[in-house]
């Protein structure tokens, strides 16, 4: 048996033969010890027949990580663990290509705690303290809980000068490894050896000689009382000593403290972890050589009781060459790209935290249109004000911009509450709220609250019918025609299948719980843009500038929407192709059926020449929504990236004061009749708007809306939004 297990791995040699070593690079004594012990295990193991064909390991000694990455773009070295902060400076800025990541007991990312002595410290009051990170640029240490400080403006940032600059003036002083070229304030807690000679300089590097480097050196520096808060990962909370734990606490976002096992509800975010990084043209020999060492020294290897690959405390430190606490390695495959190992999200926090520099984008506020009609009101909205630039960006539907944005091509949309709860799952977060009441003054920073939940007026959702109609009613909606306004909108899409509308097919139908199989079976055909087959034949389409195909999910489809779901219902300017039944919000319906005159889609109709259907079969006026309705409908939202929050809300906030105060103004943010369609950009209900950004997405919801919505999406197949935010890269496997 052990003359096959011989001859299996001499083939795996031959396979990935090198006409010299992998060269290892590391950067501590205690690293270059155990990559020793590595390669001596290697040759204990391998048998020397494959000598002449593999030359095995050899362990090159450089002072920092930053040294390492110079040395593999110079072809002085081959491979190297980083953290994901420095994966991606490795691709973006070197070329470097990652082989493996490291994958932990749940999943392949870190969550980033910030860890103080038992005190009264909370996160709003971090300002002034001495602060443990890590690393420069590193996901736990950094660039997690920068993110964090800057999205609740607890940390402002001129982006005319570098981060560091006003991160060395938040914190009273510092230990940042591999901060010191660029910040050398930031390295003033650091207590690593001072050399003028390059390599024997130790202090505040990224190397282990440094003894506050890395999670354990930063909680190392709080345990010895040199700082006050640590930022760390959380799997360097597992080797805090039992008679320890109770002489530290946690940080929570919400302003509270935790114990240390309770860092899955109190940390400052989640991030990618660890990554195997080499150059593009050595990638396959890279893999195959990781891939054969775990199968050797892995958690499960056969020659582990000679080496243990994720095991370091027989060398003094900890985390040589992987952190110890990863589980395995995911290999990765040729070409995958940086999103791809970092994940979208990610890559917009790098971004937004100054990673690849200033650039234009860094200057404007990139605001996403969904038609014609929304990007000339948002042109007009960057010409009527004069703070930051604002630049209008197009895309095919409200969904679309999720996407953009979770991508960093856009930053910022008002959404509707289906939306919202869709822009939550990708990880975006509410900036301001559209506040709709008209029986008080307007506030834009603190609404009434109850039991500190903020109270924000709704709208809500209603079925629609011509007077003449006398036998459409809820109930015996079966094989009419539908006007729905669009896919995934509150009144269109999610509400009405939750009331009965077609007794027939209602009572027979098993799948009643996904909205698309509901209104395909129950109307003969409709409106609902963005969608498909039947619910797409009534639909017209656009013209003139904003000619598009009929169904598309924006305002060129001219029955997109509010307006749109009228427009169908009383038909098109000849008459023809409309709908029977119109569900849609009552907040602008008043003004809807006065917009069908003025804009010469349709004369002669009033008020008077609608009526609501309502649940129990009977209709009423229009002005009797309050009890003839679909539903509740939270208000529309902005949201945006989390590092973005705080410039997003300023600028909001001047451009509504600025319109305010220039009631002459032509332009009316909150207005849209002017460009032949209503709710553009904003509700035109929109009074002011409120911060929100404190709250998250269920919270502004609403528990009974926010599972209505969820339980509508886990019976919807073809919701393609939701598969596209649940990419993880922390769940490699």
């Amino acid at each position: 048996m052990r003359g096959i297990y011989n001859v299996l791995f001499s083939f795996i040699f031959v396979c990935c033969a090198s006409t010299k070593k992998i060269r290892w690079c590391t950067v501590s004594d205690p690293e270059q010890r155990k990559c020793a012990e590595l390669a001596k295990a290697l040759v204990a193991v391998i048998p020397p027949a494959s000598v002449n064909t593999f030359a095995r390991l050899s362990c090159i000694r450089a002072s920092s990580l930053t040294d390492c990455i110079n040395r593999m773009t110079a072809n002085r070295a081959d491979i190297v663990t980083l953290d994901a902060g420095d994966v991606y400076s490795a691709m973006k800025q070197f070329g470097l290509t990652v082989v493996a990541k490291e994958i932990y007991s749940n999943g392949g990312c870190v969550l980033s705690v910030a860890v103080v002595r038992n005190s009264s410290l909370d996160l709003r009051s971090v300002r002034g303290l001495r602060s443990c990170h890590s690393g420069l640029r590193w996901t736990a240490g950094w660039n997690l809980p920068l993110g964090f400080l800057l999205s609740r403006n607890y940390l402002s940032w001129s982006k005319e000068r570098p981060l560091t600059q006003d991160v060395s003036s938040f914190f009273n002083a510092s230990c940042v490894p591999g901060s010191a070229a660029m910040a050398p304030r930031l390295c003033a807690l650091c207590q690593g050896q001072k050399s003028y000679v390059r390599q024997k300089n130790y202090h505040c590097e990224t190397s282990h000689n440094e003894p506050f480097y890395n999670s354990h050196g930063a909680l190392r520096c709080l345990k010895s009382g040199v700082g006050d808060v640590a930022f760390v990962d959380h799997l360097a909370l597992e080797t805090i000593e039992n008679s320890e734990r109770d002489k530290f606490r946690l940080l929570c976002t919400d302003g509270t403290q935790a114990p240390l096992s309770h860092y899955n509800t109190c940390h400052l975010g989640r991030g990618p972890g660890a990554a195997v990084v080499t150059r593009v043209s050595f990638r396959k020999v890279a893999r195959k050589f990781l891939l054969t060492l775990q199968m050797l020294f892995g958690r499960q290897g056969r020659e582990r009781h000679r080496f243990q690959l994720f095991n370091s405390l027989s060398f003094g430190e900890r985390d040589l060459l992987f952190k110890d606490a990863t589980a395995k390695l995911a290999a990765l495959p040729d070409g995958v790209d940086v999103s791809q190992v970092l994940g979208l999200g990610y890559i917009a926090l790098l971004k937004g935290l100054g990673h690849e520099g200033s650039s234009l984008e860094d200057s404007v506020v990139r605001w996403c249109c969904i038609s014609h009609a929304e990007q000339r009101k948002c042109e007009h909205w960057a010409l009527s004000i004069k703070s930051d630039p604002l630049v209008c960006v197009r895309a095919a539907s409200m969904r679309d911009c999720v996407k953009k944005i979770k991508r960093d091509e856009v930053d910022a949309v008002s959404l509707d509450a289906t939306h919202l709860f869709i822009a939550g799952k990708c990880g975006l977060v509410p900036v301001i709220t559209e506040y709709y009441a008209n029986d008080r003054e307007c506030v834009t920073t603190e609404v009434s609250t109850e039991h500190n939940t903020l109270v924000l007026p709704s709208v809500m959702g209603v079925a629609v019918s011509k007077r003449s109609s006398k036998s459409v009613a809820m109930g015996n909606l079966g094989g009419r025609r539908s006007c729905q306004g669009h896919m995934y909108s509150p009144a269109g899409w999610l509400l009405p299948h939750t009331h009965t509308l077609s007794r027939e097919h209602n009572s027979s139908s098993s799948a009643t719980c996904d909205p698309n199989q509901v209104y395909s079976g129950v109307f003969w055909k409709g409106c609902l843009p963005g969608s498909q087959g039947n619910l797409c034949k009534v639909c017209l389409g656009g013209t003139g500038e904003a000619a598009t195909k009929r169904c598309t999910d924006n305002h060129n489809e001219r029955y997109y929407g509010n307006m749109g779901a009228l427009r169908c219902l009383v038909g098109d300017p000849s008459g023809k192709s409309y709908g029977d039944v119109a569900f849609l919000e009552q907040h602008n319906l008043q003004d809807n059926i006065l917009s069908l005159n003025s804009s010469g889609w349709a004369e002669g109709w009033t008020s008077s020449d609608f009526e609501l259907l309502c649940d129990d079969g009977r209709r009423a006026a229009l002005s009797e929504w309050e009890n003839c309705n679909l539903g509740v409908i939270p208000p529309n939202t902005v949201v945006t990236r989390p590092v973005l929050t705080t410039r997003i809300y300023d600028f909001l906030m001047k451009s509504q004061e600025m319109l305010v105060a220039n009631p002459s103004s032509q332009f009316k943010l909150f207005k849209s009749c002017r460009y032949g369609e209503s709710d553009l950009l904003f509700k035109d209900a929109t009074r002011c708007f409120v911060h929100t950004s404190h709250m998250d997405c269920r919270s502004i919801l609403g528990e009974e809306f926010y599972k209505r919505v969820e339980a509508a999406f886990n019976c919807t197949q073809s919701a393609d939004i939701l598969q596209f935010c649940s990419h993880d890269v922390c769940s490699t496997v």
